[in-house]
This record gives C-alpha cells, sequence and structure tokens, in this order.
C-alpha cells in the first residue's frame, strides 16, 4: 500500500497559510499540523522557565528530552495543555528567537515527522524544503505584504496595521535570511500568490492539483 499523502504548505506570515491548510485538511480528510506552534510551545516552555533566550545553549539543553505533541485536543508540552498561551507577546517573540536554533529545530522536525504516518497537511516555513522534502505536493502560499497585515489584524483584533506591517517585513527579513531553514519556496513548489484570491480559490487551486496527482485516492478512510 502507498504511503498516505503528504502536503505542505509554507510561506510567510499573513499569507493565510493557517487557515488554507485547516480548510484543506478538513475537506480532504487528513490531519493539520501547524508547525509554528510547535515552535510558540517551546517558546512557551523556555519562558516558564525563564531560560535565557539569547543563550543558544541554554536553550538547546533545556530542549533536551521536551515532549512536545499537536492533536485535536490541542498543544502539549511534556503533558501540559499550553494551547491558549501560545498567542501571548511573550511567547511570540520568543518562538521567532528559539525557532533559529538547530537544536529546536532539529528536535520538531523529528516531531513533525513522526506525525505524518497517516498522512497530513503540514504548513509552516520550511515544511516542503526541510521537514517533507518528499511530500507529495508543495505549495508556496504568498501575499502583499499590506494585504498580510491587514489580515493579521483581522485575526488578533488589532487596531495598528502599520505597526503590524512593520513586524510582518522585519519578520519576512529574519526569515529569508537566516542561516538555519530560511524561508523560500521549495524548487517544485507550485506559488500561490493569495493577494487577489478568496480561500475558496486557494483551496480550489490546491485540490486541482492534489487531484491532478491522484492523492485523494491515498487517503486512510477514517
Amino acid at each position: 500500500m502507498p504511503r498516505a499523502p503528504i502536503i505542505a504548505i509554507d510561506g510567510p506570515a499573513g499569507a493565510g497559510k493557517s487557515t488554507s491548510a485547516r480548510a484543506l485538511a478538513q475537506r480532504i480528510g487528513l490531519c493539520y499540523l501547524d508547525s509554528g506552534a510547535l515552535y510558540r510551545a517551546v517558546a512557551w516552555k523556555m519562558c516558564d522557565r525563564k531560560i535565557d533566550l539569547t543563550c543558544q545553549a541554554d536553550v538547546e539543553a533545556a530542549c533536551a528530552g521536551l515532549q512536545v505533541t499537536w492533536s485535536d485536543a490541542g498543544v502539549c508540552v511534556d503533558g501540559a495543555r499550553v494551547t491558549e498561551s501560545l498567542r501571548d507577546p511573550d511567547v511570540t517573540l520568543a518562538s521567532a528567537v528559539v525557532a533559529a536554533y538547530p537544536g529546536v529545530r532539529n528536535l520538531l522536525i523529528e516531531t513533525q515527522r513522526g506525525m505524518a504516518w497517516r498522512g497530513v497537511v503540514a504548513e509552516g516555513r520550511d515544511i516542503g524544503t526541510v521537514v517533507f522534502p518528499d511530500a507529495d505536493v508543495k505549495f508556496y502560499l504568498d501575499a502583499a505584504p499590506e494585504v498580510r497585515a491587514v489580515r493579521r489584524a483581522r485575526e488578533t483584533h488589532r487596531t495598528d496595521t502599520d505597526i503590524l506591517l512593520n513586524e510582518i517585513v522585519a519578520r519576512d527579513d529574519r526569515d529569508r535570511h537566516r542561516a538555519v531553514a530560511p524561508l523560500l519556496p521549495a524548487a517544485d513548489a507550485i506559488v500561490i500568490d493569495s493577494t487577489p484570491l478568496t480561500l475558496s480559490d486557494v483551496i480550489d487551486r490546491m485540490m486541482t492539483e492534489i487531484g491532478r496527482r491522484g492523492l485523494l485516492k491515498r487517503i486512510p478512510e477514517t
């Protein structure tokens, strides 16, 4: 039997990855994986333990033996549910720091791969390039920074769109120039500019590619 499909969706913050991946997973009956939530979970643990985030060695040492899990019930760290804390401002800032450390990325790469045996729609910034380089189909979802700032403001109930825009541009620069797993489309990724598109438009385009590859036939029955 061929393995269940792995669908990778990468792209910058605010491009619509989470919404699209969640909707696509629900539509075709695969598990949805938000890799960013896993990095936020590690960041939450570092904040909770008051680890010096500027010290790579301390952060990576604190990750030794850390158990991070993702399920329909939420994100857990060492058995404690932390989903509701993942969008806290200090966790958001910390996640951008810890995500650059190879020890953290190596831990979560293995965590993500371990979740994919039943098939998965996974979204993040290095899913198709590093985590699942053999994914059955890879999408890179992008949008104009101004549009992404408006979307993020709506999502987080913020009104300071100009500040959000600056944060997004700065995050893009960090992600694209980091030494480990920089943000970029996989060579075989299908790039979708969601700037003028609705969610339905994006899902339809993804479904066309998924259908063309015959992946629906390989989705396990639940």
